[in-house]
């Protein structure tokens, strides 16, 4: 991608945080690259160049800084224009789509399914990534590791053997090698402490690590957790003194996570994890920057939907506001049907029961807190799950078993990467699943920006008054506010629930 060299300069010059991730900064003279908020004095105008991501960066011959650490770099590469295919590929790679392929045939092989996923060929999907972030898909994974293992090293105690690992290199010797190549120093050398020891508690079965998540600020938190203490499930989630806890299920086993806020004035999040192998690591992580929305820029989309003068007024009171992901999408999508003509407190109460009825038992040493003792019911614990106790209708009670039947038939049913449209689609092909429901799951679930529930109450009231408006209306006037309806969609429950509170 094409980027207005003088425009970065200036954001660098002044250390501009809405740029943090937008790009990189590479310096001839030590041959290092910096996020543009690098405290490091400036080097001279002729002596910087600028890439749009740390993979171009890398692929130019350039190592990461010690200082500003481009791996807490939030990921908003993608977010520049509207090239939602490239975002959701880099979410898919984030998630280990590319993980696990070597050399040669296999890693042309794993390209291959990461661009049908995406629902393009192989060259063209290498063609966007190489305009929008100057790197092809297999070096920007490759990055991705290396930056992963380099916080793994810095801020945590764990082994080398446990961080090549956890980072998805094959072997130590893999690892070092890779890491001096790129440092001309060994991994060690970057130690803030003594090897050889977790950074956490350890049981024969888990492992403790804390991260660092960056963000680009604003981000509005108190939003954020008061979006999730009202949906919290018993069992499963809990929210407390400013923090969040929950529990996940791993192919190793059980886990848990606790995530807070970092030290005021840090753009990050603290998320403490409890996992069996570390090699669920970067899966995890890519998980809770999709939950906590921590890749959005809010200053794009605030700007875009400032357009509108009524969104103009939300965006200007919570300039901060992200949109919350769900952790699973099969999850997600039993929370819609939950959710269903019901409201946020009806929802939650049915989850609860959902999990005592279906939830598979977490032993009390796995649990980093005794009060996360079920895990969310998967497709076949629902599929086998006596659901007469639920307190619902008989038929959305087979409208859970419906999904929970086609999820175990088609294990892309809920798989994230394709277009919004054929994720409807999807969707909708389940008995039960309405428009309002497909739209909600794809927004919470499948992570589309532009997923739009027209058909919700509080939406239609809530766009400049509390009157109502007819759903083909509220989709006109929305057309302006593509591709982040979903944004604008944040907005409108925020307003409307702070109007009925009388906030």
């Amino acid at each position: 991608m094409s980027l207005d060299e003088e425009a970065c300069y200036r954001a660098a010059r002044a250390r501009d945080a809405r740029f943090d991730g937008a790009f990189f900064v590479c310096v001839l003279t030590t041959g290092i690259y910096c996020r543009p908020v690098c405290p490091a004095r400036p080097p001279r105008r002729e002596n910087m160049r600028f890439m749009p991501s740390a993979a171009a960066a890398q692929l130019a011959g350039f190592r990461p800084c010690l200082r500003c650490r481009p791996e807490l770099s939030p990921d908003v590469a993608a977010w520049r224009g509207t090239e939602s295919v490239v975002a959701r590929a880099l979410a898919l790679i984030a998630e280990g789509g590319l993980d696990g392929g070597g050399a040669g045939p296999d890693e042309t092989a794993s390209v291959d399914a990461l661009a049908e996923r995406v629902g393009l060929g192989e060259r063209q999907l290498r063609r966007l990534f190489e305009r929008h972030l100057g790197a092809s898909p297999v070096q920007v994974a490759q990055t991705r590791r290396l930056l992963f293992a380099k916080q793994l090293l810095q801020d945590t105690r764990l082994g080398m053997t446990e961080i090549a690992l956890a980072a998805g290199f094959g072997s130590v010797r893999r690892f070092n090698a890779v890491f001096r190549g790129l440092y001309g120093r060994a991994p060690s050398t970057l130690r803030r402490g003594p090897a050889g020891v977790a950074s956490g508690p350890r049981t024969p079965v888990t492992e403790t690590v804390t991260l660092r998540l960056g963000y680009r600020p604003p981000y509005d938190w108190d939003d954020m957790l008061g979006f999730l203490a009202a949906r919290a499930l018993p069992g499963v989630e809990l929210v407390e003194a400013g923090r969040y806890l929950r529990s996940f299920a791993t192919e190793a086993g059980p886990g848990t996570v606790e995530v807070r806020p970092g030290q005021r004035g840090q753009p990050v999040l603290l998320a403490t994890l409890r996992v069996p192998a570390l090699r669920a690591l970067p899966g995890l992580v890519a998980r809770l920057r999709r939950v906590f929305d921590l890749d959005a820029d809010v200053h794009a989309i605030g700007a875009h939907l400032g357009r509108d003068p009524a969104l103009a007024r939300l965006v200007g009171a919570r300039p901060g506001l992200r949109t919350p992901g769900g952790w699973d999408a099969f999850e997600q999508a039993v929370r819609g049907v939950l959710g269903q003509q019901v409201t946020v407190q009806a929802g939650r109460r049915l989850g609860g029961v959902l999990v005592e009825l279906a939830g598979p038992r977490v032993a009390p040493a796995l649990a980093s807190d005794p009060r996360l003792s079920r895990l969310f019911p998967g497709p076949a614990e629902l599929a086998a799950a006596d659901l007469a106790g639920l307190g619902m209708p008989r038929a959305r009670r087979a409208t859970l078993h419906a999904l929970a039947a086609a999820a175990l038939a088609d294990a892309r049913l809920l798989q994230r990467g394709g277009s919004l449209d054929d994720a409807v689609a999807r969707l909708r092909g389940i008995a039960g699943f309405g428009e309002w429901t497909a739209q909600y799951v794809a927004l919470r679930g499948l992570g589309h920006a532009d997923a739009f529930p027209a058909g919700d109450v509080a939406l239609q009231r809530s766009v400049d008054s509390p009157r109502r408006v007819a759903e083909r209306q509220l989709l006109a006037r929305a057309e302006a506010w593509r591709p982040w309806r979903g944004y604008a969609a944040q907005h409108l429950w925020t307003a409307d629930a702070a109007r009925r509170q009388g906030v």
